[in-house]
């Protein structure tokens, strides 16, 4: 069994070399406080174990709901509407303790209730929002198919009218909360060529949510599939404000800004854990510190973090003015998932043999950085989308 050192719990200790704090106003900064401590005194001292067993336990989810942090971005019907940057920071934090405990929060309050809360109807939103900011109702996200992955707009998923219901047929993959979910806000393509959302509750029949096994990231996070096998779902549980490939494609935008953060805190835990150990490892009759190719590694983590940190807590600032676009969160993503993982790596390479087990954090980091950069937009779909923005060309076909 995995157990957590006393130094992972003081992986969450920033090293703010640019004093980006001051750049935080006060209740930034006790949302930041709450939830690294939250992050602490909850998810450290198991996720080893959890990340080795491959399992997600879903009463976190109460225990991130006492918090608010369900849907926190999200105001009205009892949301509390926090900020777009207190949202990053939360993402942050919680990356910092797991990439999976991120995509739990993310994928509930970003791609399940994100969905419900701009294109539901009153009723839907009465309905599910409140439940699922209290953790009562667990939310997915059924975009990704198998054979479509980078290209959601060639979907097989159909939806075919049969009355006042639609009947649903087709499968999803990679699926995050997928087998513990309540309720499935799946995208399907309908006979008239439309791109629209439906909720599908777990019980109604012909759909089921297997989970993914045997993986080798993302593993304290339940991954699934989706299959819908002639599934009848009401008409009021469609999602009457979409209609277009727009509407998916603007949830994953959300999702993808708290990965922007997200990645910061991968790569500042496993950062800290080597410069921890860099001080009290001995070779040749000195700390490892004493020489400088170690520093070289821990300068170029220093600057990849900060800058990362920077660049996300811009975008943050823009997305509360309203003024940030698909293309630049794109960036964010594309430069700070990759910078993570040179850090993460960079880190395992200093702690040498220890960086490999769960006693640490980073291998741990390492492998979930890994999905990180495919998920939400591959890191070629992101070049792409940031090359046509530099451009006026496209290039995706």
């Amino acid at each position: 069994m995995a157990t957590t050192s006393p130094r992972e719990l003081a992986a969450l200790e920033p090293l703010d070399y640019l004093d980006v704090d001051a750049l935080l106003d006060d209740e930034e900064r006790a949302i930041r406080d709450t939830v690294r401590q939250f992050v602490r005194d909850n998810v450290l001292e198991h996720v080893g174990d959890w990340f080795e067993q491959g399992i997600f336990p879903r009463e976190l989810f109460g225990e991130l709901a006492k918090l608010g942090l369900l849907g926190m971005h999200l105001e009205g019907h009892g949301l509390p509407g926090a900020s777009s940057v207190a949202y990053g920071i939360t993402c942050m934090e919680l990356e910092a303790g797991d990439a999976g405990v991120r995509s739990a929060v993310s994928v509930q309050g970003s791609l399940a209730m994100f969905p419900i809360w701009k294109f539901g109807s009153e009723e839907q939103k009465e309905r599910w929002l409140p439940p699922m900011h209290t953790g009562e109702v667990i939310g997915c996200f059924g975009l990704t198919e198998p054979d479509a992955g980078s290209d959601p707009g060639s979907m097989r998923t159909h939806a075919r009218r049969d009355g006042s219901d639609w009947i649903l047929n087709g499968a999803k993959m990679w699926i995050t909360n997928g087998t513990i979910a309540d309720i499935a806000v799946v995208w399907a393509r309908t006979d008239d060529g439309a791109i629209r959302g439906f909720i599908v509750e777990k019980d109604f029949p012909g759909f089921s949510a297997p989970e993914i096994h045997k993986k080798l990231s993302l593993r304290a996070s339940v991954t699934s599939e989706l299959v819908l096998q002639d599934v009848r779902v009401p008409d009021e549980n469609r999602l009457p404000e979409v209609s277009t490939l727009r509407g998916p494609l603007s949830c994953l935008n959300e999702a993808r800004f708290g990965i922007v953060f997200g990645a910061v805190g991968s790569g500042r835990a496993c950062f800290e854990a080597a410069l921890e150990d860099e001080k009290e490892t001995m070779v040749f009759g000195k700390p490892i510190a004493g020489y400088q190719l170690t520093q070289e590694k821990l300068a170029e983590m220093a600057l990849e973090l900060n800058r990362g940190l920077l660049v996300a807590l811009h975008l943050g600032r823009m997305k509360d003015a309203g003024t940030l676009r698909p293309e630049h969160v794109s960036l964010g993503k594309l430069g700070n998932v990759r910078g993570a993982l040179e850090v993460a790596r960079s880190a395992r390479t200093i702690l040498g043999a220890n960086g490999v087990t769960l006693e640490y954090p980073v291998i741990r980091h390492v492998n979930n950085l890994e999905s990180v950069l495919t998920y939400e937009g591959t890191h070629e779909v992101h070049t792409l989308v940031v090359g046509q923005a530099l451009t006026g060309q496209n290039a995706f076909r």
